[in-house]
């Protein structure tokens, strides 16, 4: 009989962004580092990202994230991040969510109380503090990427908006920082379409007139993503409120302020005098959920103050199942997907 060509996914979300995990069903992929396992993925695989996407399966708002087997022995699993715009090579919201999956599906085991572990990245190793109550993960605290401001208050004419002031962030992306309230916006719920059109725009202008390079990665592509910033807020010594809204793609707005826009916030805070080491800042997304990032120290790098932080979220399980893969469907594109499909006959 034809085999049957599945995946088995389990479902969580993190500040209101959806994070797909991909628990099983795809074959090993080649490469010596989880690095080299996404270039094969984004460059002869590419179907695993489209399907998980995109109609019937999914919608561009998702993340999908492939565990895979850690490829350095300190970590207890490896991951591979896959968006509607590529392969970013580190997400807070999906280092969480992932995470969570691996505690909830057992690659981890859990333990009541705080517990510590490695995840394997492509961009590298990154620390977990998990927090376990009653057998659920009620918190989970990452390290974020060293961060820093490449650009600080640079203006540019924008079709439709006039001048802009923007600053430019390295966070795992480079992300253009633009204050809220000097577009107009209040950062609630009914703005969100606009923002995204907005946000769009002034991408676009920064994408037309130039490249950013970082200093150790080289070019990493052009700016995709741009963080609104609302007013601060001061909750107590040392801790800072923000209202916020990350774009990440065309008419996409993301559900949770980001833990990577949340990153670059903290390097311009730290970059302008406003923050110290052991200070955290909590973002407030359009929906009312948060994360919480925590300044924990500065280097120099290539010229560069480089801020170390953490970000604390939760994720929350939605789901667990297995999709059937039936590429005789015409809605389904299964061209750089069948060869790295496990299969398993049908019964």
């Amino acid at each position: 009989m034809k085999p049957e060509l599945s995946l088995q996914l389990l479902d969580t979300h993190a500040g209101g962004d959806v994070s797909r995990i991909v628990t099983g069903g795809i074959d090993p992929l080649p490469g010596r580092t989880v690095r080299e396992q996404m270039a094969y993925l984004r460059d002869d695989a590419d179907g695993v990202r489209r399907l998980l996407l995109a109609e019937p399966y999914g919608i561009p708002e998702m993340s999908v994230d492939l565990l895979v087997p850690a490829t350095d022995p300190r970590a207890a699993a490896g991951y591979i991040i896959m968006e509607v715009m590529g392969y970013p090579i580190y997400s807070g919201s999906n280092t969480i969510c992932t995470a969570t999956a691996v505690l909830d599906a057992g690659w981890v085991p859990k333990r009541e109380g705080r517990q510590r572990f490695m995840l394997e990245s492509p961009a590298g190793l990154v620390q977990i503090e998990a927090v376990v109550r009653d057998g659920v993960v009620e918190a989970v605290t990452c390290g974020g990427l060293p961060s820093y401001i490449h650009t600080h208050r640079a203006h540019i004419e924008v079709p439709d908006l006039g001048r802009v002031t923007y600053s430019v962030a390295y966070s795992g992306g480079f992300y253009a920082l633009v204050d809220a309230a000097e577009l107009g916006f209040d950062l609630t719920l009914d703005e969100e379409r606009a923002l995204a059109r907005t946000a769009h725009a002034i991408v676009e202008a920064i994408q037309a007139e130039q490249g950013f390079s970082h200093y150790t990665l080289g070019d990493v592509g052009p700016l995709p993503f741009l963080h609104f910033m609302g007013p601060e807020e001061r909750v107590a010594e040392g801790y800072v409120r923000s209202r916020s809204a990350t774009y990440v793609h065309p008419g996409v707005i993301c559900h949770s302020t980001t833990g990577t826009g949340t990153s670059a916030r903290l390097a311009l805070m730290n970059h302008e005098g406003r923050i110290r080491p052991g200070d955290r800042l909590e973002t407030v997304s359009l929906r009312n959920t948060g994360f919480i990032g925590q300044f924990s120290s500065e280097t120099r790098a290539g010229g560069y103050r480089v801020v170390n932080n953490t970000i604390t979220g939760r994720a929350y399980v939605l789901a667990r199942s297995e999709i059937v893969v039936n590429c005789d469907d015409p809605l389904v594109e299964c061209d750089g997907l069948h060869h790295i499909l496990s299969s398993r006959n049908s019964t």
